[in-house]
């Protein structure tokens, strides 16, 4: 790879969206009762976790999304 380039291909669209996708995953975390790591490190975490996290965060961005197609506001 060369500098600077990246092995994830998870690039948002808006980078802007960054502080607001991390703030949605603690409080998802929160609700699903998941202590995520203060270091940041997720090499500790279980898969099983991790993977609930991402998947309340896709429900909650789809049905956000269907919301707006929809015309109605949260």
């Amino acid at each position: 790879m060369g500098a600077g380039q990246s092995r994830s291909s998870n690039t948002l669209v808006v980078p802007q969206a960054s502080k607001a996708l991390d703030q949605m995953k603690y409080e998802v975390a929160q609700e699903l009762g998941i202590q995520i790591p203060q270091d940041g490190y997720y090499g500790f975490m279980a898969t099983r976790d991790t993977g609930a996290i991402g998947g309340h965060i896709t429900r909650k961005l789809v049905q956000i999304a269907e919301q707006q197609l929809s015309g109605n506001a949260r």
